[in-house]
């Protein structure tokens, strides 16, 4: 295991991502960092750049701009970038531009916003791949030269065919044995376009033996007649992958390349290139897993193939896993960059429950966003008893535990809307909101008792028809005990907009078998990259990823938001104003994500679905080992619809009417927290 170690760097050398007081035997980038010490020690690979502030070590993100970046580059980028900070070194951003086929320019400036969303600057270290086309190709003539590639000319099926595979060792090439003048003129052939695609290809001279199928004469320059987003049609050939991206890093005198797992096996072809070329320092290659992640899709392809079949409407869909799809979504580049480094590095293949990013986006944005009341989904509420025209005005908190961010006023009037799920007319004893003759509080304003349920033809209930208590406006009665607290809005002081919830993108089988898939992909064969993805990957798609409600009702308070607005609806969730909200007619909000269900909740639902014994028993496991993560100063907090103030450890004071506490409730709840304190700190 990691040698524990203390932390090398202040907290702040990683600027808005780094946590603020790191425990001392948890080094922020694990393995790697032990490597960049060991390497930085005297006598250490690199030790003369101890000194050479600014420049100590040189990372790279290397992204190819052939898609828009997921949550994995996430990773990449946050390590990469957050190492050269560290350590006083740089990182460059690195376009690898070398397939005309598949890129665009579109991708270039995306993959450029998402670094800068992250927090992170390449400065004046901004390269492409193609800047280095001139210098690839003379270090291609040089191999063939020194006899160390050859020009291959068999058809791609044979080709293919006499490769082998893991089990059958492969055969060389009838063309192998050519001597290095006539792959000379061949290339050179290529260059100036004397040739169609497919008739010829450079290779490497490897072992057509070796178990290791990277070394068995890998192609490096093929034949494509395509215009390049940036030298034009300069170039009719093109440099494959694997033999630029370690050439890319020498030129750029990269020290620490560091790339997931999947190019472990790379690792020898990568050292074979720098090895047979003239290159003075070579750079190291070192691997670490990627970032799987339940219900999302990092297949660059899969993605693009959701985009082309308009199965989404477009890159930045809010259900997509790319960073502007988050971003649209109204996740946070700090949320994102907790959730990386909460992770931490390692060479362990996991994929990653989504709750545990879900966790961290409700830790940043919970104690930031100000609170809203918003019926999704409305049902009409007469208070039959309260005078018609009277209009008061309640005062509500815009944060339950922040007294620093205000507070607003709130219309109340005598007909209001409630949401749909807060009303049953055949409720269970444990149903706390609203059923017929049965009382709620209405959250802010008075306890209301149903006495009547109207319903159109079908039988749908289309109105209720109310009383109210006016002795209950600012404080709970004492003569009875009311359980539920629910929110509203007044039908005469509300906007009407649309709101959309949304849910994983593929099924959850389909999601199960990708994740499986995805955590032990190998790194794409150069033949196959291209290939398209099979049509029947879109009946993997969730039809209900999406759901559009059209009749939102939000408070007054609401009207003066700007996209990207993000706020709390009360017992509904966080939610941003989606980036492309008109700015006349009804906002769009997005759901970021649902909230942790509050302990109503959860005894209302004790009742309903027995789990069976096993399922219950690996639910509780699971249960402690999330609980263990949740801190005892939030784990009261999110319960807005239960209490109102907080003691300075989090425990509450004051129920959600604003009246304090019975002691003995108090000193429940402090017993809960003693418990959660303990659990939290093992």
């Amino acid at each position: 295991g990691p040698a524990v170690e203390k932390q090398t760097a202040p907290a702040s050398a990683v600027p808005g991502s780094l946590p603020s007081k790191a425990p001392a035997e948890k080094k922020t980038f694990g393995f790697l960092q032990e490597i960049i010490d060991a390497d930085l020690a005297k006598g250490g690979r690199v030790a003369e750049r101890k000194d050479m502030k600014g420049d100590v070590i040189r990372t790279r993100f290397p992204p190819e701009p052939n898609g828009y970046l997921h949550i994995g580059h996430a990773k990449s980028i946050t390590i990469n970038f957050g190492l050269a900070e560290m350590y006083g070194g740089r990182c460059h951003l690195r376009f690898d531009d070398t397939n005309p086929a598949a890129e665009e320019t579109e991708y270039v400036d995306s993959i450029m916003e998402d670094v800068k969303w992250l927090g992170f600057d390449w400065g004046e270290h901004l390269y492409f791949a193609s800047d280095y086309f001139d210098q690839l190709y003379e270090w291609a003539e040089l191999l063939i030269k020194d006899g160390k590639a050859y020009v291959d000319s068999q058809p791609s099926e044979e080709m293919k065919k006499n490769r082998g595979s893991v089990t059958v060792l492969g055969t060389d090439s009838r063309f192998r044995t050519r001597t290095p003048d006539e792959s000379l003129q061949l290339f050179r052939d290529m260059r100036a376009g004397k040739y169609k695609e497919g008739e010829h290809i450079v290779r490497m001279k490897g072992d057509m033996k070796s178990p290791n199928m990277n070394m068995r004469d890998m192609p490096i320059y093929r034949i494509l007649h395509k215009h390049h987003h940036r030298t034009g049609d300069k170039w009719c050939i093109y440099p494959l992958y694997d033999f630029a991206h370690g050439q890319e890093d020498s030129i750029e005198g990269i020290t620490h390349s560091i790339c997931t797992l999947e190019f472990e096996a790379h690792k020898e072809l990568y050292e074979w290139f720098t090895s047979n070329l003239p290159i003075k320092t070579p750079p190291k290659q070192f691997e670490m897993a990627r970032l799987n992640v339940t219900t999302f899709l990092t297949s660059k392809r899969k993605l693009l193939k959701l985009v082309k079949a308009k199965v989404v409407d477009g890159w930045d869909d809010p259900r997509m896993s790319t960073l502007s799809g988050m971003r649209r979504r109204g996740v946070t580049p700090e949320a994102l960059k907790k959730f990386i480094l909460k992770l931490g590095v390692t060479k362990q293949i996991a994929v990653t429950d989504v709750a545990v990013l879900e966790d961290c986006i409700r830790e940043d944005l919970d104690p930031v966003l100000p609170r809203r009341m918003v019926v999704i989904n409305p049902l009409k509420v007469v208070i039959e008893d309260y005078p018609e025209g009277k209009v008061e005005e309640v005062e509500a908190a815009n944060h339950p535990s922040n007294p620093d961010m205000g507070s607003r006023k709130i219309k109340f009037s005598r007909v209001v809307f409630i949401e749909q799920e807060d009303f049953r007319e055949d409720a269970p004893d444990s149903f706390f909101r609203l059923k017929p003759g049965s009382e709620v509080k209405l959250r802010y304003s008075y306890v209301i008792t149903c006495k009547e349920v109207v319903k159109d033809k079908s039988g749908n209930v289309t109105q209720l028809t109310c009383t109210h208590d006016p002795a209950t406006r600012d404080e709970m009665p004492t003569d009875r005990k009311i359980k539920g607290v629910i929110h509203w809005v007044s039908e005469k002081h509300c906007s009407t907009n649309t709101v959309r919830l949304y849910d994983a993108l593929l099924k959850p089988e389909a999601d199960a078998a990708q994740q499986q898939a995805e955590a032990e992909a190998a790194a794409p064969a150069e033949e196959d990259a291209e290939a398209d993805v099979a049509d029947d990957f879109l009946k993997q798609v969730n039809p209900n990823s999406l759901t559009v409600m059209t009749d939102a009702k939000c408070e007054e308070a609401m009207s003066s938001c700007k996209p990207m607005d993000r706020f709390q609806f009360e017992r509904n969730g966080l939610f941003v104003v989606d980036k492309y909200s008109p700015s006349t007619g009804p906002m769009v909000f997005n759901r970021i994500i649902g909230l942790k269900e509050s302990g109503l909740k959860k005894e209302e639902n004790k009742d309903s679905a027995a789990r069976s014994r096993k399922d219950e028993q690996a639910k509780q496991a699971a249960e402690k080992e999330a609980r263990k993560k949740l801190d005892p100063k939030q784990m009261f907090r999110s319960e807005t619809d239960l209490y109102s103030k907080f003691d300075d450890d989090g425990v509450p004071t004051h129920g959600a009417d604003g009246e304090p506490l019975p002691k003995s409730r108090i000193k429940k709840l402090k017993t809960e927290w003693d418990k959660q304190t303990k659990l939290f700190a093992s």
